[in-house]
């Protein structure tokens, strides 16, 4: 076996999408005679300075030899690759071997990048020593995908799908022709088994990209049957090509277990706190809220795009406890999910005379309360329930705003119960 590792081949302006180089160089090697088992898509930490839209490196498992694998991918790259963007940097590794039997080193780094930054030369300096073939185009920073994706299949232990299809060449960079009506059907058919393809809540289609781009629409799920029956089933401009992809997508695989006291910008956490300060909407329609304990507190953000999952937001009491999801930048952390662990029932209130109805006074600083008129009396304050809509369990953005490699709720797995968006 070789595996074929890609990454930094697109552009965010140009278009193109690494997903296409790695299926061209896939179709070219069997037009060659050789046999692709699978091909992954490879979701990297979506917080590092340099990336791409999707932050995904591609790897290809085929029985190709090295030389005809790294011909055929180089020649691709150098073909497709949208190298006249300044941030562009494409990189290739080819490695010998079973993806089952790849070195604990590449391993480790291919766990690493899904949730830490590294460097070019770490994985240049690894490649060579692991003795893998590599080249950079440009400044090489794909290099760092390329070898990720080396060692994705041996790092990960937890898979999805998703069936993209591509447009036609003639129709790159105009609008995209997809029955959207279509699209709601085939994916309530095959829900939830697919997932995050339209947005029930505001009637979006999801699944089509807005990007320059090849892609006309990619179909995300469990079940690679289900992704591609969801795909047939739509309605759309011709399809120039298909393929299914094996993918970390949906894992939450780029979250750390955090403490308050140890996080960076640049990373993804889950946090353990209490609301410390109310829910906050601000310019911009974003709302804002503070998480805590009794050392630090960290700012949690629910942006404008997240819309009905900032109404879960302002429902937080301060008090409350919760697991906070996402990434922190500028010491924010921007909110993916969050899940209630204890919710605050009853809060302080004057109390009422039990013979008038009236509500008390105070007596005076430290004396309680009184009813001037009954001559009765409280110590203090005394609680009152109040209405919650909120639930113990897991809330998430909806589809419209889910990152690529953020887990939807619907998968299951979690700690407690669930409240998904469709």
């Amino acid at each position: 076996m070789t595996i074929i590792g890609i990454d930094d081949t697109d552009s965010r302006e140009r278009g193109m999408c690494t997903t296409y180089i790695a299926d061209t160089v896939a179709r070219r090697l069997k037009c060659r005679g050789a046999t692709v088992e699978r091909v992954l898509l490879i979701r990297c930490n979506p917080a590092v300075e340099y990336k791409t839209r999707g932050n995904a490196a591609l790897a290809i498992h085929t029985d190709a030899s090295v030389e005809t694998a790294f011909q055929a991918a180089s020649r691709t790259i150098d073909d497709v690759a949208e190298t006249s963007d300044d941030r562009t940097n494409p990189g290739l590794v080819v490695a010998p071997g079973d993806p089952d039997r790849v070195p604990e080193a590449v391993v480790r780094f291919a766990r690493d990048a899904v949730d830490d930054h590294l460097t070019r030369a770490a994985a240049q300096t690894l490649a060579d020593r692991v003795g893998y073939r590599r080249h950079g185009w440009k400044n090489g920073r794909g290099i760092i995908g390329a070898l990720t994706a080396i060692g994705a299949w041996q790092a990960f232990g937890e898979w999805t799908y998703e069936r993209i299809t591509y447009r036609e060449p003639s129709r790159w960079g105009t609008d995209r022709a997809v029955d959207p009506d279509s699209v709601f059907e085939a994916a309530d058919a095959r829900y939830p088994a697919v997932w995050d393809t339209v947005d029930r809540g505001t009637g979006e289609v999801v699944c089509v990209p807005r990007t320059p781009g090849p892609i006309l629409y990619g179909i995300r799920g469990d079940n690679p049957e289900a992704c591609q029956a969801v795909a047939e089933g739509i309605e759309s401009e011709p399809v120039d090509r298909a393929r299914t992809f094996c993918t970390n997508q949906g894992t939450d695989g780029h979250l750390r277990d955090g403490t308050l006291e140890s996080v960076r910008d640049g990373y993804a956490y889950r946090l353990d706190g209490c609301v410390l300060s109310a829910p906050e909407t601000r310019r911009g329609g974003h709302v804002f809220f503070g998480v805590g304990d009794d050392e630090r507190t960290i700012d949690c953000v629910a942006f404008e795009p997240t819309k009905r999952f900032r109404n879960r937001v302002r429902d937080l009491h301060v008090g409350d406890r919760v697991t906070v999801c996402g990434e922190v930048s500028d010491g924010t952390l921007k909110l993916e999910k969050f899940a209630i662990r204890g919710l605050i029932t009853t809060e302080p209130t004057t109390p009422t005379c039990p013979e008038c109805g009236r509500t008390m006074e105070s007596a005076g600083s430290g004396q309680g309360y009184r009813c001037r008129d009954c001559d009765t009396s409280s110590p203090g304050t005394v609680d009152r329930p109040i209405e919650r809509d909120l639930e113990v369990g897991w809330y998430e953005v909806p589809p419209r705003a889910r990152r690529h490699i953020a887990k939807p709720l619907i998968r299951g797995g979690f700690d407690g119960p669930t409240h998904p968006e469709r």
